[in-house]
């Protein structure tokens, strides 16, 4: 729902997330596929990304921010964590300096359908997500 919100680049209002997209998002998070990466802060949600993982792919689908570099620190994250995971993609949608500077590479549609094939041999990783605890150079590390 967060994501579905004001942005202070649009100050006109309006997102492409309508209430139909919003229940179809629940929908496919009910069933497992919709995932989302949240920041927060003293108890407060300040950042935070969703997407839809299919095999070993995630697709990306947006990003919101209330307190600077939020939503950064959640894609770091996310994407050490698909990393462990053996993730083969991570669809950002569009390129962008912002998501060019954490890695992502524009590719040929020819290459991205065949990662893609790859990643859909992947088993699928649905349901509730638990982070493993992931160091700063993104290698998971058992605790306890």
């Amino acid at each position: 729902e967060q994501c579905a919100g004001p942005r202070p680049q649009y100050p006109e209002g309006g997102t492409w997330i309508t209430d139909d997209m919003l229940d179809a998002y629940t929908r496919l998070h009910e069933l497992g596929y919709a995932h989302s990466v949240e920041s927060w802060q003293e108890g407060i949600l300040v950042g935070g990304l969703y997407g839809i993982a299919i095999g070993g792919a995630f697709f990306a689908e947006s990003m919101f921010t209330r307190v600077e570099d939020a939503s950064k620190v959640a894609l770091v994250k996310l994407v050490q964590q698909l990393q462990a995971w053996n993730f083969r993609l991570i669809d950002c949608q569009q390129s962008s300096p912002h998501v060019m500077r954490f890695g992502a590479e524009e590719i040929l549609r020819s290459d991205f359908i065949n990662q893609l094939i790859e990643a859909l041999r992947i088993p699928d990783r649905r349901g509730r997500w638990v982070f493993d605890e992931v160091s700063d150079t993104g290698r998971s590390e058992k605790s306890g």
